[in-house]
């Protein structure tokens, strides 16, 4: 049995669990990285026109890791700026390679599992190359995987302790609330189901991978959807300010979330139905079966023991 933090908050539905860290307790902390020169873990890092914050980035995640064995995969989508020369030059002092892809299949969703078939790493971590996410917040990210604590793990903003730019406006803080409601069919009761800075272990991915079919940019709903996450945890970031270039989100990338919205509701609603023979009373399934079709609908505070 196992103590986390009397801090993490729980919701359970049929085994799952959602759990927030506001505290980030010291065993949260603990290296799980392989040393011996096995890539470890990998990072993928969709862009398009990112030239200019790659360099600061890949310093950063450098420093972060503290010599682990890791590596950085950046996909990019037909760039014009200087992206490949800059990899090239980053490549040459760090563990970095440079996947272009001519035809941006699915946009960002398509170039994150284009990441993942490509990593080599037990463990997948997802960020923007924008420095909005914090790559000193990695490890953290990534070290309630190898013990079970958890099996996907998404930096929040809005748990206790994250926090988001000040200098957000009133419309932009009502989109991202609406869109966070928008999601809670597909990833129940989650603070912020909408980040894109998420760590999950290769093996989770690679049996659910024929499932996935993503549109746009919110590829964390369509792995919590369909990867028959059982527990997850949000951990407390400092959602960062944009240094360089701009912001890819428009009114596309917009119409393009709903669109994908409908296809994970449809999804959620064909899983319940194919798991009716399994379910017991009410039409839940039982705890130790299935799965696909969950989603956490409850919270409470305690502690938690397994």
């Amino acid at each position: 049995m196992s103590t986390l933090s009397s801090d993490y908050i729980v919701a359970r539905r049929s085994g799952l669990d959602v759990r927030s860290d506001p505290l980030a307790p010291p065993d949260v902390f603990s290296n799980p990285f392989d040393k011996t020169g096995a890539v470890a873990l990998s990072i993928v890092v969709p862009t398009i026109n990112e030239a200019a914050n790659l360099p600061q980035l890949v310093e950063r995640v450098d420093a972060a890791l503290g010599g682990c064995a890791y590596e950085v995969i950046v996909v990019d989508d037909a760039s014009t700026d200087d992206t490949q020369d800059v990899c090239a030059r980053l490549s040459d002092r760090y563990p970095l390679r440079l996947l272009r892809r001519a035809v941006p299949v699915a946009g960002l969703g398509g170039a994150v599992l284009e990441g993942f078939r490509q990593a080599r790493g037990e463990f997948l971590i997802v960020m923007d190359a924008d420095l909005q996410h914090p790559p000193e917040r990695i490890p953290a990210l990534v070290a309630p995987l190898p013990s079970g604590d958890a099996d996907f793990v998404l930096g929040s903003r809005y748990v206790a302790g994250g926090s988001t730019q000040r200098t957000w406006s009133v419309r932009r803080r009502l989109n991202s609330w609406l869109a966070t409601v928008l999601a809670r069919p597909v990833a129940g009761k989650l603070h912020d189901p909408m980040s894109g800075f998420f760590a999950i272990k290769r093996d989770r991915y690679l049996a659910s991978a024929h499932r996935l079919n993503p549109l746009g940019y919110k590829i964390a709903l369509e792995l919590l959807c369909k990867c028959e996450i059982r527990r997850v945890l949000e951990l407390p970031i400092d959602f960062g300010t944009r240094v360089h270039g701009r912001s890819k989100l428009c009114l596309r990338q917009q119409v393009n979330y709903l669109r994908h919205l409908a296809r994970l509701y449809a999804y959620r609603i064909s899983a319940v139905r194919w798991l009716g023979p399994c379910c017991g009373r009410g039409g839940r399934p039982h705890a130790n079966r299935g799965g696909i079709g969950d989603a956490p609908t409850a919270l409470s505070t305690g502690e938690v023991s397994r």
